[in-house]
C-alpha cells in the first residue's frame, strides 16, 4: 500500500495507490489504529476516484518529525572530523542509548519537488539521506518514506550545543514523495542512494544500505517512545550513512535526489532569505564555500 497527500480544491486530501480516500479520513486517524486494524480498514475501502493535484509532504501539520544521529559508522567519522569535541560522538555511537532530537513539526516539512533551504550564516551545508519511519500511536513501525535532513556541519562542529540551530531551520527537512506501508522486516536491507546535481552535472554520488546501520530500527522507536506519547503517530528519521567529503557544500540551485527503496525524493536548494543583523554580516566568510 502506498499513501500520498494531494492539494485539492477541497484542501489537502489523502490517497491510497492512486485513488482518493474519503475526504474525512486522514493520516492522524489511521495512526491512532494498530497496524493490523489500519491495513484492514484501507483494504476494505473502495478505489473509485483517481487522485489528482500536486503531491504534498506526506504528513499533517501537527505531526512531529524526530531524528536519530550517529547511527552509521560513516556518520560517526564525519562528526569526529567536524567537531572539536570528537570524543562525544565516539561515545554516543557505542552507547546503549541513541542520540535522538526533534527535527521539525509537520507544517515546516517540505515535500517532493519543493525547495529545501541552506543557512546564510553557515558555509558548510550538506544533505542527509535518511530512511524515515512512520510510527503509529502503539509505537509500531507501519511504513517509511524518503527523508532529507539537511545539516549545517560547521555550526554543529563549533559546539555540540548548537545542534538545534544546525539541524532545525526553515527548509531543513524534506519528506516524500509518499508513504510506503510495509512490514518492518522489509526495511532492514533497503538501498539508499544520494545524487547531487549542479548546473545539470553530477557533483556527488553515494550509496549505502540500511543494513549498515549499527542500531536496530525497533530499538530507535522504543527509545523515542520512552516517556513520550504520540497519540496521532510520529515520523523518525534514522540517520545517514552517506556524508560528502569535507570540500563539499550545497549551493542555491543544486538539486538533491534521494532514492530509498522504491521511493525517490527530489528537491532544489535555496538560500533562506532572512536578514542578518549587521554584526553578523560576514559570519560565514572565514572559510571559503566549496
Amino acid at each position: 500500500m502506498y499513501l500520498t497527500r494531494h492539494q485539492t480544491a477541497q484542501g489537502p486530501r489523502w490517497a491510497q495507490d492512486g485513488y482518493f480516500l474519503p475526504l474525512s479520513l486522514g493520516l492522524s486517524f489511521l495512526l491512532e489504529l494498530r497496524r493490523s486494524a489500519m491495513v484492514e480498514l484501507l483494504t476494505a475501502l473502495p478505489q473509485d476516484e483517481p487522485a489528482t493535484g500536486t503531491i504534498l509532504a506526506p504528513l499533517e501539520p501537527l505531526h512531529e518529525v524526530w531524528a536519530a544521529g550517529v547511527t552509521y559508522l560513516r556518520s560517526r567519522e564525519a562528526r569526529k572530523v567536524e567537531s572539536a569535541t570528537a570524543d562525544i560522538y565516539e561515545k554516543v555511537y557505542d552507547a546503549l542509548r541513541p542520540e535522538l532530537f526533534f527535527k521539525a513539526i509537520g507544517w515546516r516539512v517540505t515535500g517532493h519537488k519543493m525547495p529545501v533551504g541552506i543557512r546564510q550564516d553557515s558555509h558548510w551545508n550538506v544533505p542527509e539521506p535518511e530512511l524515515t519511519l512512520v510510527v503509529n500511536c502503539c509505537h509500531e513501525i507501519v511504513g517509511y518514506c524518503a527523508g532529507n535532513g539537511l545539516s549545517s556541519r560547521d555550526i554543529e562542529g563549533e559546539n555540540p550545543l548548537y545542534l538545534p540551530q544546525a539541524k532545525m531551520y526553515d527548509g531543513s527537512c524534506a519528506l516524500g514523495p509518499g508513504l510506503a506501508l510495509t512490514e518492518p522486516d522489509e526495511l532492514s536491507h533497503l538501498p539508499i542512494e544520494l545524487r547531487v546535481l549542479r548546473e545539470g552535472s553530477l557533483l556527488f554520488q553515494g550509496a549505502t544500505r540500511t543494513s549498515n546501520m549499527k542500531r536496530q530500527l525497533a530499538d530507535l522507536v522504543a527509545y523515542l517512545g520512552l516517556e513520550l506519547d504520540f497519540p496521532h503517530g510520529v515520523f523518525l528519521m534514522t540517520g545517514t550513512g552517506i556524508v560528502p567529503g569535507n570540500d563539499f557544500s550545497l549551493r542555491p540551485g543544486d538539486t538533491v535526489r534521494i532514492e530509498i527503496g522504491s521511493l525517490v525524493l527530489e528537491n532544489e536548494v535555496q538560500s533562506i532569505r532572512h536578514t542578518l543583523p549587521p554584526k553578523l554580516h560576514g559570519l560565514n566568510s572565514a572559510s571559503p564555500t566549496p
